[in-house]
Formats: structure tokens, C-alpha cells, sequence
């Protein structure tokens, strides 16, 4: 899930997650299905971040291994992993999303190693078979009603020491702060420390989301998950929304993503950023 503008509206509910906001954000992502591959979900910065979670799932897990993609939008990376090699399961709570997906996998001509299902991340119990490494990208976790919930079925999808890969939309993200802090709107500056779920407006439909910090996150994992590694992303570089100022200053931001190679993996540097890239290992 790229990041879009958070709307941050007074009365967003508490709590949960519930059912009829799951449906407001299955509707909002099958709204933009036609057009995602395009600067709302695939621009330079995306891309980027795209590439990132790419070589750390090879990384992590051997050319053959059985992959589960959580929200796997219109297949890119679902389609880069057959490439590479691996056999991957993509799902996505978004119906049109899945169809993209297929239709992307038959027109490459990798539909015997890309699998579909319309599935949320609050519906793996419906899933069976055992997996090698289960990867997410751009925030589907973020839209999960319990992550708890989530954790608990990914552990009984993985094989004993296999990998989960996520690219998470993280609470603190200094790009961000700044951008609207300078503009004098600091409620919205604020945002991602809600506590609560907060409305996301996308293509004129709402994504309800939350935001985390990367050990805040692990927490609902850890019974079942030693965390490996984490990083920021984004951190240095602007977030993809800012697209605009990164084709601008193209020289500066690449200097800019270099800053990220380097230290985006540092103690303190990597719980900030757009979004974080966490690593965890089924015990």
C-alpha cells in the first residue's frame, strides 16, 4: 500500500479496525486498481523502497523457496520474485487488485508460478499449505485489524525457520514533519501518533489505517517471531507523496538515498522514516 494523504478527521473511530472500515478500504484500493502501476503506486520513490524489499526476501531466503504475498497490489512484486525465481501465492483483500495481478502473471507468461487469491490479512485462516517466507509491501499490515491475529496464522503458514519480510508505514517519519510543520499544520504533522485508526483518503474513498514504531510492531509477533533485522526507509530520501520535490532535485535526493543505504540501518536512524523494512524468523 503506497502512502496517501491522511485526512486525520476529529471523529475517527477507536479501537479496532472494524468490518465496515475493512470494506471502505477494499473499496478505495479497487477504485485506483486501473491506474496503480502508475505515480500513485509506482513512482521513483516506490520504486526505490520496491527494489529494497526485493533484494532483502533473496537475501533472506533461497532462489525456490514458496512465497505468501500480503496485499500484493497489481502483482509487481509478486511478478519480479517468479522472475527471480521463487513460486509465490499473492493475495490482496481487493478483488480488481487480484485480477490485475492475474492478468499481469498470464500476460508474462509466469501464471504456473504465480498464484492468486482474494484474500485479506484478516483472512488467513482460510489459507492452507506451509510456506518458506511470507513478504508484504507498502503497508497492507498497517490496514490489519489485529496484527496479533496476523501473526499467530503467519507462524502456522511458515515452516520451522522461515522468514517474514514486511515494508511497514512507520509513526515517525521526519520528511513528514517537517513538510507540514513549516506549513503551520501541526495536527496534521501529528498524525501518525494516533493511537487510533485514522482515515486515509484515496481517489475519493477512504483507507483506514494505523501507524507504528518497528519494535512496536514486533511486539504483536514476538510470541511466535525473533526479530532479525530492521531499517528505515525513506528516511533521508522524502516519502513517495513528495515525488514532485524528489524529480526537482533529482541530484540532491539520489545523495540523499545514498545517506539511506548508509545509515538507514543505524540504532535510532532506523525506528524513523516513511516506512520500515523488519525482518522476523518463526522460532
Amino acid at each position: 500500500m503506497n502512502h496517501p494523504l491522511p485526512l486525520a478527521p476529529p471523529d475517527a473511530s477507536h479501537g479496532a479496525i472494524n468490518e465496515a472500515q475493512l470494506l471502505d478500504t477494499q473499496r478505495a484500493f479497487d477504485s485506483v486498481a486501473p491506474d496503480y502501476d502508475g505515480p500513485r503506486g509506482n513512482n521513483e520513490l516506490i520504486q526505490r523502497m520496491r527494489v529494497q524489499l526485493w533484494d532483502t526476501v533473496q537475501r533472506e531466503l533461497p532462489i525456490g523457496s514458496r512465497l505468501l504475498d500480503l496485499g500484493c497490489g497489481t502483482g509487481l512484486d509478486a511478478i519480479e520474485f517468479a522472475r527471480r525465481g521463487y513460486g509465490v501465492l499473492a493475495t490482496d483483500w481487493a478483488p480488481q487488485m487480484v485480477e490485475r495481478t492475474r492478468a499481469r502473471a498470464a500476460a508474462s507468461g509466469l501464471a504456473s508460478q504465480v498464484a492468486t487469491a482474494h484474500l485479506g490479512v484478516q483472512q488467513l485462516d482460510r489459507l492452507s499449505g506451509e510456506f518458506d517466507g511470507i513478504y508484504s509491501n507498502f503497508g497492507p499490515l498497517n490496514c490489519a485489524p489485529d496484527l496479533a491475529a496476523v501473526a499467530t496464522e503467519c507462524a502456522r503458514l511458515l515452516r520451522p525457520g522461515g522468514k517474514l519480510v514486511f515494508s511497514v508505514i512507520g509513526r515517525l517519519c521526519p520528511w513528514e514533519l517537517g513538510h507540514y510543520a513549516i506549513r503551520g499544520r501541526f495536527r496534521r504533522a501529528a498524525v501518525r501518533w494516533a493511537r487510533k485508526p485514522m482515515a486515509v483518503g484515496m481517489n475519493r474513498h477512504v483507507i483506514w489505517t494505523r501507524y507504528y514504531l518497528p519494535r512496536e510492531f514486533h511486539r504483536a509477533f514476538a510470541s511466535h517471531f525473533a526479530l532479525s533485522s530492521y531499517r528505515a526507509l525513506s528516511l533521508f530520501l522524502p516519502p513517495p507523496y513528495l515525488v514532485e520535490f524528489y524529480r526537482r532535485h533529482t541530484k540532491g535526493c539520489e545523495r540523499l538515498g545514498r545517506l539511506d543505504d548508509r545509515f538507514g540501518g543505524w540504532p535510532l536512524l532506523r525506528d524513523m522514516g516513511d516506512h520500515f523494512l523488519i525482518v522476523m524468523q518463526r522460532r
